[in-house]
């Protein structure tokens, strides 16, 4: 159910409008469903004349407002109006079920509270199936104003009840953290002038574009300031610093032809200046020099890191904030990939990082500097070629799948449902490109099978690395892939074994519908490096893993991800 409250002045004009049959083709059968005594006259179901009937029940509501006014003591706006309307899906309720949720809803409200009998004058109208309308008069029986302070929050948290105890749709409620919807005339202005998105829209998508791009908050100002097609006014404090800025787009003016201006928290809440500046100044200089951006290829960064975001995000992990900054830097990983993706692939990638805005604002403050590798990796891809092969964005669009399942989980725990909905439509969308992206890099990896010898060879190092999944990889239509894959690796120095167990150890593969492609692409990625050399594959050959639970030295690491490698120690002389 939804509830929309509004403002008047005239209870005759809304009272007309509720009974109305000839210009509202809509509405049939007015009728009263409950009333603030239960004897209030009803112009729908009278046997009177309808016209002077509607007149007593407006005089019966004004009763309060009109003495009120005597004493000057009336608000200009005194009509208070409620629509409450039932989803497509649900049943038809009935009068009385209406009846019992209109007094719900003025006792919640403040309207009517139940056991004061100083509360306003209302009446609910049913003149459709799906919805009643009620509307009251907000002075009391002492003359004083209702206290109906919030009444959209807590008539949507009855609602909520409401729908529980009814068997009703339960309804997807916000946490007042969405960006601000265009208005109606924002839209109309848009539509004659021919555009798609309303200016609002247009200028949300380009500051967070710059806000993803950007390594500090001064490069933030910097490139909204050169971008083309939009203005921008800086605000300063008597010292200097930034205060905040405002935004316009080209071209849209005002009836005065001077320009529309937003600020950035107009646009959207974590798009003010102070939060962008939080943002952005957690970025340290050291995680985004250019040597730790060169170290591998960039696109393989960003997937590592995306393949750790499920781990931060597990139920286990009780740093809400953390998690948190984690999935605002997914965010940030879809829109980049939205802007360096191959040409064909951007507006899916663009469409999903729109969807996934709404999965990234929460009540739950972000601290930043928990998802600094993800960030910075981030900024190092925005500054590389797009990718020129299917693979690289296939194996990124992989693990960004499991990392969106990873935020439905966290957010369905903490019970975001605005979140969870957007980050579902996300996952649709990622899913049907990935499905797009894939088959081609793997058929041809597929078809460079390797020797059926080495393929059986790679079936037993699947049995040792992931027993669990194993039977479940070599039913999997990937395999062909996988094997060459693990072949290539293999032509390439690496030991396919160990390559295959650090694979399978850097994220679970329950969630994955295909883990042997989740594996190739982890194959492929880490392959990409420099194999090690003779000295280290016999400083491992003589290692062994530390098993959970145990002490003592533990092998050295197949591969090291950048910002984790340990302190040098000094030479001793």
């Amino acid at each position: 159910m939804i509830a929309k409250i509004s403002s008047g002045k005239s209870t005759g004009g809304l009272i007309r409008y509720l009974f109305d049959t000839k210009k509202a083709t809509d509405h049939t059968d007015p009728h009263l469903v409950a009333s603030w005594d239960g004897f209030a006259p009803d112009p729908g179901r009278t046997t009177q004349d309808p016209d002077m009937v509607r007149k007593q029940l407006v005089a019966d509501l004004d009763l309060r407002v009109n003495q009120a006014r005597r004493h000057g003591r009336a608000p200009e706006r005194h009509v208070w109006h409620c629509s409450i309307r039932a989803a497509r899906a649900d049943r038809h309720l009935t009068d009385d079920e209406w009846a019992d949720i209109a007094h719900r809803v003025v006792a919640t409200t403040g309207i009517a509270p139940n056991g004061d009998p100083d509360g306003c004058r209302w009446i609910a109208v049913r003149h459709a199936p799906d919805h009643i309308h009620i509307a009251a008069t907000t002075v009391r029986a002492d003359l004083r104003p209702a206290r109906h302070w919030n009444d959209y929050l807590t008539a949507d948290r009855e609602l909520a009840a409401i729908e529980k105890e009814y068997g009703l749709f339960q309804v997807v409620r916000g946490d007042r953290t969405a960006a601000r919807r265009p208005t109606r005339a924002e839209q109309e202005k848009a539509r004659r002038n021919g555009h798609a998105k309303t200016p609002r829209e247009q200028l949300r998508k380009t500051v967070r574009n710059a806000v993803a791009v950007s390594r500090s908050s001064e490069e933030f100002l910097h490139l909204l300031t050169h971008t083309d097609g939009i203005q921008v006014d800086v605000k300063y404090f008597p010292s200097g610093d930034v205060r905040g800025y405002t935004v316009a787009l080209t071209g849209d003016t005002n009836q005065a032809d001077e320009p529309v201006w937003f600020s950035g928290s107009e646009l959207a809440p974590d798009l003010s200046f102070p939060k962008v500046k939080n943002s952005l100044d957690s970025l340290t200089p050291q995680s985004t020099t250019p040597s730790v951006e060169r170290r591998s290829n960039s696109w393989h960064q960003a997937t590592a890191a995306l393949e750790r975001l499920p781990h931060h995000l597990a139920e286990g992990n009780t740093d809400e904030e953390a998690a948190q900054a984690h999935i605002n830097a997914l965010g940030e990983a879809l829109t980049a990939a939205s802007l360096t993706a191959p040409a064909h692939r951007r507006a899916q990638l663009r469409d999903a990082s729109t969807a996934f805005e709404r999965a990234v604002r929460s009540r739950t403050q972000a601290d930043h500097y928990h998802a600094r590798a993800l960030r910075s990796t981030v900024r190092a891809i925005l500054r590389e070629p797009a990718p020129a092969d299917g693979a690289t964005l296939g194996m990124f669009l992989d693990a960004a799948i499991l990392a969106v399942i990873a935020s439905i989980r966290w957010h369905q725990h903490h019970h975001h449902n605005q979140q969870v909905a957007a980050a579902h439509h996300t996952l649709t969308g990622l899913q049907a490109l990935y499905e797009e992206t894939a088959p081609a890099p793997l058929a041809v990896l597929a078809h460079q099978r390797p020797p059926r010898t080495v393929a059986d060879s790679h079936r037993a190092y699947l049995w040792q690395a992931v027993p669990a999944h194993a039977q479940q990889v070599i039913d999997d239509p990937a395999l062909d892939a996988l094997t060459t894959a693990l072949a290539q690796a293999e032509g390439a120095g690496h030991d396919p074994a160990q390559l295959l167990r650090y694979a399978a150890d850097q994220r679970a593969l329950d969630d994955a519908d295909s883990p042997a492609r989740v594996l190739t692409w982890r194959i492929e990625r880490l392959a990409a490096r420099p194999a090690p050399s003779s000295r280290a594959r016999a400083a491992r050959t003589h290692s062994s893993p530390r098993s959970p639970g145990t002490t003592g030295p533990t092998a050295t690491p197949l591969f090291r991800t950048p910002g984790t490698e340990p302190a040098r120690q000094p030479r001793r002389r």
